[in-house]
């Protein structure tokens, strides 16, 4: 147990950060309360040369020259060309072209990381890698993905004889060796062509500096540990960094087996993907001894899974059906506890998919170790999974359900990935959702069972549903599946990590699983994993194995192929609206615009989808109708004003789509919560408030439809639908802008009037039973929202709570609020949430504006330059005028690049011109709280 705070009541240090959050969130309120009163790019490698164009290719496909004999070759000449002058040629593609199909890797890293010398302001790795390759077209000259790398040496061996052994292969000499930079290739011209169907073994050397900035190839964490300096190494390489690391075939169809060695100080250990084969010792040139630590031969897998990490740190292990699971981490956190939870849970999250899928986990262990930073949150590599350390470690007092569900959620991912995307990749990144998605809606499968009682509906509304649904919208969007020739360069490829992949991929898979049933669905699932197991697959594949899962029973029937349902929501952008009239039945669809566009023609976007509606009556749920066409009838929907019927279309939120109604039917369903609102579910009640104030925001129905819905809340226990209806109302244009100080008397009075009631329930709770809300994750995500309303509208408990709360708080000085968002610490946020909060408000954009002129460049280091971008729209989400937005632009113009300015500078305009549109909206709430209150 904790101190007594000064109220008299002690809280636990399971519920700390809990409280400590209340507090900050509502000082923020009452900062806002008084102002309302008071009113890369990056260049080739040094050792590259700069020179002239390279010699024409010495051998084009199909052209023979004498076959070179084995014995050594004349080390090749090494350029790197630039765009404007080298000649066109399959360098200027993104994809590679099929000449050559890897097969194997033997790889050696060797990186120079020594535990008495963390300086590393230069820290470099060699290394050698032997790729045995299969040719499929004569070809003079190859294509390998290499990029800041230093190649040394290039040779190729072969035709390869598998009878004979490597002995008696030839020799083919490289003629020349050059970078072509955009495309991150690195180019052999040879001096013959390689013979179709042979196989070779291309020889490559090489060296590259260890990332120190970003954590992409091979990386440097810095930390403290045992109250000492420590470094570690670890690598990420999704989507495209396996090229940082060695040369290779980096795409996520060329699959290949890994012979990897890693040589290292004696003081640390190697981690891969396969378990330790081997260990040896060698000598440097100076005579300092090193490590070297072999791996077993890997499955076939592709180069985005290769993993390393040379670390000093402890572990924790167990045994799951005779397979070995360790976490590893830092030897503080390993002695504290810190790794148990993750520990017991991930195993039987294995066993459960197993099960699940009928397939075993095809590797003989599991290690999963936590990074003091790793920005990428976490990755799938198969055999060696790689977390942040803030989203894998728990303090074992840490009680709360919201770290420990954030956790499960987290290791749940990827642990899904071992099936979708390690066992079965995508043939391109055009198709990462059936990697992301599916892992991300297995997420809260795995959830699920291990923790029937949570309310996965409402959930899954809160982690997945509701924040794409914001983003996703036609002609602004992109498409899930996107057309491989639309990609043009790499970094195109980086920014498909997106909410489209991971949210909207997870919402299709649980609608797809939601129109079927579950039987069927994973039934198909595990025709598709087993049929493409160690190999890629494409959209298509999937569809055809539900297809014929489909084929095989008679029970479910479908208006369409699966492909063509499924296609409809995969291959364009944004979802529909469906607008139910229930008078007469009449249901039509149409797209879900940012702001509603009278003249429908004026718009490009034709296409329909083929939409499942799962829908209730007078809370019966009915049978599955569908959507297929841009309108239909259907009779049994029609209700009368007369009768005391209600319709609710897509049950339980599992269609990808919003819902809207006549007059007649939102009237029916105000009536209804008015009357008794528990009729409603609650997954439904939450879907009425987001739906409804979503499309008044775009002009598809009018703000007093909306707000008609909060009439009843007076009668709302569930904190989670309050925090929805708070989301919308309370928004900072509406309260934080000195423009809209007429609102704040009505909006309170209406308010507090029906908050009152949650207010007594929670506040009580946190007074006399604060351990009660450690179970409770609907609540640890809506308190905040609805605790800091109660304190902006000025209700005298939540002020004297809050002072309360802050008085202990403040009895350790160790935490000053926004210092605590650049603090290196093992615990801390990966976020800058804490500038974000305080910039939120009139007064607080100031004094974060301040702090980030003052700690920038702590700012910078902790979270990069794009952070700022991020911090500036907060700061200028009040903005009307071209006077403010100038102030901002001077303000960041020496900490940005020319194209984050431009960025900045049009996304300013944006906000300005949303505010100015706001305006109108916020007279018309007032006018409805006048009429209301």
């Amino acid at each position: 147990m904790g101190p007594p705070s000064s109220s008299g009541f002690y809280v636990s240090r399971a519920v700390a950060l809990l409280l400590a959050g209340l507090a900050a969130a509502l000082l923020l309120a009452l900062a806002v309360l008084a102002s309302l009163y008071g009113h890369c790019a990056r260049v080739p490698p040094s050792e590259l040369r700069d020179g002239g164009a390279p010699a024409a290719a010495p051998s084009l496909p199909g052209k023979q020259e004498p076959t070179s004999q084995p014995g050594p070759t004349p080390e090749p000449d090494v350029a790197a060309t630039r765009s404007s002058w080298r000649p066109p040629g399959p360098w200027d593609q993104l994809r590679l072209p099929p000449w050559l199909v890897p097969l194997h890797y033997e790889l050696e890293l060797w990186p120079r990381l020594r535990p008495d010398d963390l300086s590393a302001s230069a820290l470099r790795f060699t290394g050698r890698v032997n790729i045995t390759v299969r040719c499929t077209t004569a070809t003079a000259r190859l294509l390998l993905h290499s990029l800041f790398l230093d190649c040394e040496s290039a040779e190729v061996r072969g035709p390869l004889s598998p009878d004979a052994g490597d002995a008696t292969a030839g020799r083919v000499s490289v003629v020349e060796m050059w970078f072509a930079v955009d495309m991150q290739y690195l180019v052999l011209e040879l001096g013959e062509a390689l013979q179709p169907g042979s196989l070779y073994e291309l020889q490559l050397s090489f060296s590259g500096p260890v990332s120190q900035d970003t954590r992409e190839g091979l990386f440097l964490n810095l930390y403290t540990d045992q109250g000492e300096r420590r470094a570690l190494l670890a690598s990420h390489m999704e989507p495209t960094f396996a090229r940082n690391v060695f040369p290779c075939f980096d795409e996520p169809a060329l699959k290949a087996t890994f012979n990897i060695t890693v040589i290292h100080h004696p003081r640390y250990v190697a981690l891969s993907n396969m378990p330790k084969l081997s260990q040896s010792e060698k000598e440097d040139v100076n005579g300092s001894k090193w490590t070297v630590t072999t791996f077993h031969t890997t499955p076939h897998m592709p180069t985005y899974l290769a993993a390393f990490v040379i670390c000093d740190y402890e572990h924790i292990g167990r045994i799951e059906r005779g397979k070995e699971i360790r976490i590893w981490a830092r030897k503080d956190a390993i002695a504290d506890g810190n790794a148990d939870f993750a520990l017991n849970i991930t195993g039987p999250i294995f066993s459960f998919l197993e099960d699940l899928f009928n397939i075993s986990y095809p590797l003989p262990k599991t290690d999963i170790i936590a990074l003091p930073t790793f920005d990428n949150r976490a990755m799938e590599n198969w055999g060696l999974l790689i977390f942040d350390e803030s989203l894998l470690l728990l303090q074992p007092n840490d009680k709360l359900t919201e770290k420990k569900i954030m956790i499960s959620y987290i290791v749940s991912h990827e642990i899904g990935h071992q099936w979708f995307g390690n066992l079965v990749t995508m043939n391109w990144w055009n198709n990462i959702w059936l990697n992301e998605g599916f892992a991300s809606y297995f997420e809260f499968g795995i959830i699920n069972h291990f923790n029937p009682k949570l309310p996965m509906n409402e959930i899954f509304f809160s982690n997945i549903l509701h924040g794409v649904l914001r983003e996703d919208h036609a002609l602004v969007s992109r498409a899930v599946s996107m057309k491989v020739e639309s990609f043009t360069e790499t970094n195109e490829i980086d920014e498909l990590f997106d909410l489209i992949t991971y949210n909207k991929g997870a919402s299709l898979a649980r609608m797809l699983s939601s129109f079927l049933n579950e039987k069927i669905f994973i039934s198909a699932l595990k025709s598709y994993l087993e049929t493409f197991s160690y190999s890629n697959a494409e959209q298509d594949d999937l569809w055809r194995h539900f297809q014929m899962a489909i084929d095989d029973q008679s029970k479910i029937l479908l208006p369409a192929t699966v492909k063509s349902i499924m296609d409809s929501w995969t291959h364009q952008s944004g979802f529909p609206v469906i607008t139910l009239n229930v008078s007469t039945g009449v249901m039509k669809q149409e797209p879900f615009y940012l702001g509603k566009v009278k003249n429908q023609t004026l718009l490009t976007h034709n296409d329909t989808w083929i939409i499942p509606i799962l829908w209730m009556k007078n809370g019966t749920t009915q049978s599955l109708v569908w959507l297929d066409k841009s309108s239909k009838v259907f009779p049994e929907m029609q209700i009368s004003d007369s009768d005391h019927d209600w319709v609710i279309l897509n049950l339980n939120m599992t269609g990808y789509y919003r819902v809207n109604y006549d007059k007649l039917g939102w009237k029916k369903l105000n009536q209804q919560l008015e009357k008794d609102h528990k009729a409603i579910p609650v997954i439904h009640r939450l879907q009425l408030v987001d739906d409804a104030f979503s499309l008044s925001k775009n002009d598809y129905i009018e703000i007093e439809t909306a707000l008609d819905l909060t009439k009843y809340l007076a009668e709302e226990d569930e904190i989670i639908v309050w925090h929805a209806v708070l989301m919308n109302l309370v928004t900072r244009d509406l309260v934080s802008d000195g423009n809209n100080h007429d609102i704040y008397p009505l909006l309170k009075k209406y308010l507090l009037k029906r908050l009152i009631s949650i207010w007594n329930t929670y506040s009580t709770m946190i007074r006399e039973n604060v351990t009660a809300l450690q179970e409770d994750y609907l609540a640890l995500i809506s308190l905040d929202k609805v605790f800091g309303t109660a304190c902006l509208l000025g209700l005298e408990d939540c002020l004297q709570l809050s002072r309360e709360l802050f008085r202990n708080w403040m009895n350790h000085p160790e935490n000053e609020y926004m210092d605590y968002a650049i603090t290196v610490s093992p615990f801390t946020f990966n976020e800058t949430n804490v500038i974000e909060a305080v910039a939120a408000s009139e007064v607080g954009r100031y004094v974060a504006k301040d702090f980030l002129i003052n700690n920038w460049q702590a700012v910078s280091e902790r979270y990069g330059t794009q952070s700022l971008v991020t911090l500036l729209y907060v700061i200028g989400r009040t903005i009307s005028t071209d006077l403010q937005i100038s102030e901002l632009q001077q303000f960041c113009s020496n900490m940005l690049e020319e194209h984050q300015r431009l960025t900045v500078q049009a996304k300013l305009q944006t906000i300005k011109n949303e505010n100015l549109k706001n305006k109108e909206r916020s007279a018309r709430i007032a006018a409805w709280l006048q009429k209301n209150t």
